[in-house]
């Protein structure tokens, strides 16, 4: 959609304007919540994967430079989120008896079956978030598809076929985070 005073701008700034859709959830509720768990540990830059450097983006860590080695300290932080992170969340979330989306990378799902396998146990939904957690703004067109590929391949391998009586859902949603020009085409 372009904006009428702008015909040839290529992001919709005006969206639904004065008329926004009226949604009709179950029960009269006016609100609805969606919880998302990004699962990206393991698929991240990391000379270990063959990256030029370490992670930079999300960390704890303000604006951390990308290392032509290990960053141990980087690696730290994600390998929490693998070791404990998650588990405490998956815990809590079975607890309230509430269910999750999980943004899953492919790299990251394959290292930590155990984290996958407790996703589909708990009848938690995964969408796939790409095969590896990196920047694909200067990644060619075509290794970018192949990683979208190879993310599907990861979660149809781990999460097997749907249970007798069972939507498929997992690998069906899709949220690249970190995407480029060609994401979308």
């Amino acid at each position: 959609m372009t904006h009428s005073l702008y015909p040839t701008y290529p992001r919709d700034l005006a969206g639904y304007g004065r008329n926004p859709p009226q949604p009709r959830w179950p029960g009269q509720a006016r609100v609805a919540l969606q919880f998302v768990l990004n699962y990206e540990e393991g698929g991240e830059n990391s000379v270990l994967h063959g990256d030029a450097g370490s992670e930079q983006f999300l960390s704890e860590m303000f604006n951390p430079a990308a290392y032509p080695a290990r960053h141990l300290s980087m690696e730290g932080i994600y390998e929490y989120g693998a070791r404990v992170g998650v588990w405490r969340i998956l815990r809590e979330f079975e607890r309230r008896g509430l269910p999750l989306t999980v943004f899953g990378v492919g790299m990251a799902l394959e290292r930590c079956p155990d984290v996958t396998a407790a996703f589909v146990e708990l009848g938690h939904e995964i969408a796939c978030h790409g095969w590896r957690w990196i920047h694909y703004q200067g990644v060619d067109e075509a290794i970018e598809r192949e990683h979208m590929v190879r993310g599907l391949q990861a979660i149809r391998k781990l999460t097997g076929p749907p249970r007798s009586g069972e939507d498929d859902v997992h690998g069906l949603g899709w949220y690249t985070g970190r995407d480029s020009p060609n994401t979308r085409r």
